[in-house]
């Protein structure tokens, strides 16, 4: 059982930085922790791949303990005939992480570009690490540039090079190929991955430090875009528009105050979505031109340069970007990229390693996507012109975790992509007011609130509204699921699904949990959010809605049924509520684990638990919580936020028929990502149930 694998590249480049995010990622899923490892690095400043998964994988090391050496230190030591005096100081290296990590993710040194045989040798010198760390080998060939029958003999080559080398391969990868090209078979899995021009593009940041720029124009978000072509503006104005593409970097002369108030007027009219514009010579505009341009609004950057158009152009075009902890969009490229032409679970089974029986918050958090994407489903967000939708919606398409309707006018929401410099291309938007569904849903509605006197003309104008068109939506098949609340309040978003999509036969009540992402673990805590104070029957509702949530997110639920009492050591009405439902809970469900009542510090902590509670299968190992009555769950779960550093996600809804969960009106993006991947594995578990 290999502990960890070892990415190789096969010649100079290789794109090892989107291979190894996705291996991280599939490890990430199964293991407790992670560590990675580089036998050589370059010695200035952090190493990129390492800063990488540090950051997104949360690796607890320091940067300077996750390398070998350097490569200055290497070719001394080599120089001086202290090969194997290299290679035991990066073995003893790597076994200090090895020894903290349950799973390593290792990338290789970066192959010299030469005709010397240094490819050849360091090929070998990969190799020996592999085998001395017990790692299974990837290499990976760098397909840019390159002609297909080159790539397939490239693969072909490395696999069998390493097994001559006494490697054992895991599978070869093959990335930033054209097109859909197919590796040749081999005895190990082979993969393609097609060049993504959003990961390998620079920003405009990224262009702007290269070049030494000074930003006239623009903030944080415009720095950001992508820098997919580049044109020179040298002509007339109608010649410059004919020629501007979208992505593009428009380069131009300083005093071209027309061509900057043409290009950014273009840009704003919806006709080119350009990255951004470069002014040279040093030459500054017109201080009135630039009033113009700022009053259009375009959100791009302006940067001005002293060097000339064909030098800005020269050096922009050697510029190479790569995913980093400083732009998020890149990293779920790559991922998205990874996991469409990987086979990962394939993979994982043959990396065979241990899972853990644990859910850490990490495990969780990326597992979601996992499970999401291999069952995607039709999502609708009805708060579509919303800057966070949207940049949820860019990862959510990216990373294939669901279609996705967003609900809005098609005009304001393609304005603010522009502004945002966003792609959501795969998205369909749909606007209530105008679409030909809102008839059909007039109807619909009318009918299921008719004996609250609804009629079809007040359906027509209800209906219009995002969140009942949206809940409509689900209901009648057009999506699977709904998720809503960056914007509007819980009660909002939830009302049109207790009106329409109504509760699942047998469950008397729908209710909400939250997963608490803590440090260590995730719990589960129902309901913090919709029942202000449920009886001893909805109470047991609650507790094994929740109880089913918790497995169905891999969770294995022990609930415990809180109250300010454990056991028979305290009395009143609300702990003989508490009582009850505990009593119904193993009535009904007696494969569940139950404890109640029982107070929060005997359920979590085993010490306290074994004085108040011994004995008991859910005392100080709960997993599911369960508070009496809002006022309770709502207090302890912020509390809990706020003062542990816990992460929340929800309220996730259940009970209902079909999925509608709700947004904190402070959700980030991460927390949109997450609670539509919960949403479509409810809506996936939904439809094998019924």
């Amino acid at each position: 059982m290999a502990r960890s694998v070892y990415l190789t590249s096969v010649g100079s480049g290789g794109g090892k930085s989107t291979v190894a995010l996705g291996l991280a990622e599939l490890l990430s899923r199964q293991v407790e922790r992670i560590g990675a490892f580089r036998p050589l690095v370059r010695g200035h400043g952090p190493d990129p791949i390492l800063a990488l998964l540090s950051d997104r994988y949360r690796i607890e090391l320091p940067l300077a303990d996750l390398s070998g050496t350097t490569y200055a230190e290497a070719t001394a030591l080599v120089a001086d005939g202290r090969r194997e005096e290299l290679v035991s100081g990066i073995v003893e290296r790597y076994r200090e992480v090895e020894r903290r990590c349950p799973a390593v993710v290792v990338v290789g040194s970066d192959f010299a570009d030469g005709g010397d045989g240094a490819g050849p040798r360091e090929l070998a010198f990969n190799a020996r690490l592999a085998t001395e760390f017990g790692s299974v080998v990837v290499p990976v060939i760098d397909g840019f540039g390159q002609e297909p029958a080159a790539i397939a003999a490239a693969a072909r080559g490395a696999y069998h090079d390493l097994e001559d080398l006494g490697a054992t391969v895991l599978a070869v990868i093959a990335n930033r190929v054209p097109g859909q090209m197919t590796l040749p078979e081999l005895p190990v899995p082979t993969y393609a991955i097609p060049e993504v021009p959003t990961v390998s593009a620079p920003t405009v940041a990224e262009v702007a430090a290269a070049l030494g720029a000074t930003l006239l124009a623009g903030d944080d978000d415009a720095l950001t875009r992508d820098v997919l072509d580049y044109v020179v503006g040298a002509a007339h104005v109608p010649t410059l528009l004919d020629h501007l593409t979208d992505g593009a970097l428009v380069i131009m002369p300083g005093d071209r105050d027309d061509l900057l108030v043409a290009t950014s007027a273009a840009h704003v009219a919806g006709q080119v979505s350009v990255a951004g514009l470069v002014l040279t010579l040093g030459e500054q505009p017109d201080p009135r031109a630039m009033r113009l341009v700022e009053g259009l609004k375009p959100g791009l950057a302006v940067l001005s340069v002293t060097s000339d158009s064909y030098d800005t152009v020269a050096a922009s075009s050697r510029i190479e970007g790569r995913p980093s902890a400083d732009n998020p969009r890149k990293v779920e490229a790559a991922l998205g990229a990874f996991e469409r032409c990987v086979d990962t679970d394939d993979l994982a089974r043959r990396l065979r390693v241990s899972r853990s029986e644990r859910v850490t918050p990490l495990m969780f958090e990326y597992d979601l996507i996992d499970r999401a994407r291999t069952r995607r489903r039709h999502l609708v967000l009805p708060e579509g012109a919303e800057e966070r939708i949207l940049r949820a919606t860019e990862i959510l398409l990216r990373r294939g975790v669901a279609d996705i309707t967003l609900l809005g006018r098609p005009d304001d929401i393609a304005r603010r992509t522009r502004e945002l410099g966003i792609d959501i291309a795969g998205a369909q938007i749909v606007d209530p007011v105008t679409s030909e569904w809102r008839d059909e849903f007039a109807t619909t509605y009318a009918r299921l609130r008719a004996h609250r006197g609804i009629t079809v003309e007040l359906a027509h104008d209800i209906v219009a509204q995002p969140n009942y068109f949206g809940t409509l939506m689900v209901q009648t098949g057009h999506a699977d699921g709904m998720v809503s609340g960056a914007t509007h309040t819980t009660a909002a978003t939830i009302r049109p699904a207790f009106e329409i999509i109504r509760n699942v036969p047998g469950v008397s009540v729908a209710s909400s949990v939250f997963f608490m992402l803590l440090a260590d673990r995730v719990l589960v805590y129902g309901d913090c959010a919709v029942n202000p104070d449920p009886d001893a029957a909805q109470l047991a509702d609650i507790a094994i809605s929740s109880a089913d949530t918790a497995a169905r997110f891999g969770i294995e639920p022990r609930v415990a049924m809180l109250s300010y009492s454990t056991g028979s050591s305290g009395a009143g009405a609300d702990v003989e509520k508490v009582a009850a439902a505990t009593k119904l809970v193993r009535e009904r469900r007696p494969d569940l684990l139950v404890e109640g009542p029982i107070q929060y510090d005997a359920a979590i902590d085993p010490a306290v638990a074994a004085t108040k509670l011994p004995g008991s299968e859910v005392a100080g190992r709960a997993t599911v919580f369960i508070f009496p009555d809002l006022n309770t769950g709502n207090n302890t779960y912020k509390a809990v936020q706020r003062s542990a550093g816990a992460v929340a996600v929800g309220p996730v809804m259940q009970g209902l028929r079909r999925p509608v969960n709700d947004l904190s009106r402070g959700a980030t993006v991460p927390d949109i990502v997450n609670t539509v991947a919960i949403t479509a594995i409810q809506a996936a578990a939904s439809e094998e149930s019924s």
